[in-house]
Order: C-alpha cells, then structure tokens, then sequence
C-alpha cells in the first residue's frame, strides 16, 4: 500500500462509519492497523494536512481575501506579523505588485475589519479586502498522480445552510481534523458527551446539505509536487460576470472558481486557480480555460504562487472546540 494509495482515493467518499479505517483497509486489501499508520507517516511527513471537512462558504463565520504591496525587503516580516493574526489560513507571495496574499476567518466581518486596521496601522501599508461574492467552483481534491490538477465533474453552486449554534463545538472539531484512531467518531462523541449516532446523522446532514462541501483527506499539494500554481483574475462586465463563472468552473484543471468584490486599484471579480507541476503546463490549461469560456478578451493577470508562508485549514469554530482541544492546538 502506497501513501498515494491513502490520500488519493480518500479525498471524497471518506467513510462515514464507527471504524472507517477498517472499511479503508477491506478496500485496499490491507488492515485497520497498517491504514492508521499510513495515514500517521503522512501527517508527519506534512503530506496531510488532516482527515476532516471542507466548509461551505457561509457556513459559519467571516472570511476574507486579502492582498498587500510589500516592499520585497520587508516581505518576510510582514508575512511574519500576517501569520500571527488569529484566523489567518493561507499566506502566500505572489508574483505581482500586490505581492504578499492571504486568506483570514472570523466570527463576523467587524472582527476582521478591526484586525486589519491594526495591521494596516502597525506596518504603514495599505490592505486590498476581497469578499467573495458567489462560489462558482471549490474542489481542491483532485487527482495526485496527474501533471497538472483534474478534478471531477463540477456541481452548480448552491447557497448552504449555515452551522447551528448548538452544533458549533462539533464543527470545531470536523475543521481540526479526525483523530487517527480505531473509532474517531466515538472520541468526538465522548469529548461532546453525544452519541455517536447523532454525531454520524449530523455530519451526513452537513454533506448533503451542502454545508460540508466534502469530508474526507485534506492533503498540502505542495508537499506532493504541486507547487508551480496560478491565480488568475479578470475584469468582467457585472452583467456577464456570473455566465464566465460558470463557464470557467466547468474547465478542465480549474480547481476555485469565484466572484469577489471589486477595490480601489483592483479592478478585478473574477478569480481562478490552477494547480500543477510544471510552469509551462499551468500557463497553457489558464489559457485554454479563458479561451473556452470566453474570457480571453477581457483584462487578466496571472499571478504564480513563489513563496508559501502558511497554510492550514480555515478556523470558523475555533472558540467553540473543547478546552483540551483548544490547548492542544494553539
């Protein structure tokens, strides 16, 4: 059994049963004890990220996309001061005078607000604040062993039904990940003091709601290979912004697609990325995509990912998890 063999096939369609690593080992004829393990060296060799769910967009909290002009000889320690900010997930330098690109989450817009202007105040530079407007794509759990990203067959977006308060202390937990052992649901439910049927019947209801987009193997592509990625950006009309989203989700090796907010000095609402191993391979699926859907005649810019400063899943439910867990994770 191959460690592409564990995060590949479980991307989507994890088992959602008392002992879902034994369900993995009938699959890949081998045992619950070798699964377990697989997954353990994964997580230590930083392939995988976790075993857990992947939120709808509103399904709790705020997020927010951010970009910033650094100067290239303060980039490192203002990334540095970024990746303190609580709720900052993914920080990348990108190849653009906006050089410096993260993801931040929240218990509601003003939260983020004030954690950006005390940025803004303490480094003396500007923030672009990017809120999503429609999803039209979010499947990050494409194919490994290909060259460049091919994921499956794209779903309408549809709005989510947000988490229920009630539910928020277990939806901290499916966003920090499953423990790896012999039955995981049943450790969350005693940590919960829940049963572990309701536990499964509530996970079953996110997924087919639509508040989970999926559950299963959350890996870090760069660790696989996947590190010469794309983020492209049009200026579409607003009125034909929505028919080039859908058009554009539906190309292959389109991994996000969606619609934010236009800034002052940014005119762009239309965002895509591409994920692959090879430059030139990455360029020629973005232009292939744009020309398919139309959008080769509209300003765009590509932006290649050059540096990675932190990356770990979204924490809308952070506050919510357990204590122990809490200290377990700071």
């Amino acid at each position: 059994m191959q460690r592409l063999d564990l995060l590949n096939g479980w991307q989507h369609g994890f088992p959602r049963e008392a002992r879902p690593f034994a369900r993995i080992g009938e699959v890949l004829g081998s045992d619950e004890a070798t699964v377990i393990a697989g997954f353990e060296a994964a997580r230590a060799d930083g392939s995988l990220s976790r075993i857990g769910g992947v939120w709808a967009a509103g399904a709790g909290g705020a997020a927010l996309l951010v970009a910033m002009a650094v100067p290239a000889q303060r980039l490192a320690a203002v990334a540095a001061q970024v990746d303190t900010l609580p709720g900052v997930n993914h920080n990348y330098e990108r190849e653009h005078r906006f050089n410096l690109w993260f993801v931040i989450t929240g218990p509601d817009a003003a939260t983020l607000a004030t954690l950006l202007d005390a940025l803004e105040r303490s480094t003396g530079l500007a923030t672009l604040r990017l809120p999503m407007q429609r999803v039209y794509r979010i499947d990050l759990g494409f194919d490994l062993r290909a060259v460049s990203a091919a994921p499956a067959a794209c779903e309408p977006a549809r709005r989510a039904p947000p988490v229920a308060e009630s539910d928020r202390a277990l939806a901290a937990l499916v966003e920090a990940g499953l423990p790896l052992v012999v039955r995981p649901d049943a450790e969350w439910a005693a940590r919960l003091e829940r049963s572990e049927v309701d536990l499964l019947s509530t996970l079953a209801c996110w997924l087919d709601r639509g508040t989970l987009r999926r559950f299963g193997v959350v890996v870090r592509h760069h660790e696989l290979g996947f590190d010469r990625n794309a983020m492209t950006v049009f200026d579409v009309p607003d009125d034909e912004v929505d028919a080039c989203g859908a058009a554009l989700a539906a190309q292959p090796g389109v991994t996000l697609c969606y619609r934010r907010a236009r800034a002052e000095g940014w005119p762009y609402n239309l965002y895509c990325m591409v994920h692959g191993r090879e430059r030139d391979g990455v360029r020629a699926t973005i232009g292939a995509a744009a020309r398919a859907a139309g959008l080769d005649r509209h300003p765009h810019e590509v932006l290649f990912s050059l540096r990675r400063f932190k990356q770990q899943g979204g924490r809308y439910f952070r506050d919510a998890r357990p204590e122990e867990l809490r200290h377990e994770l700071a």
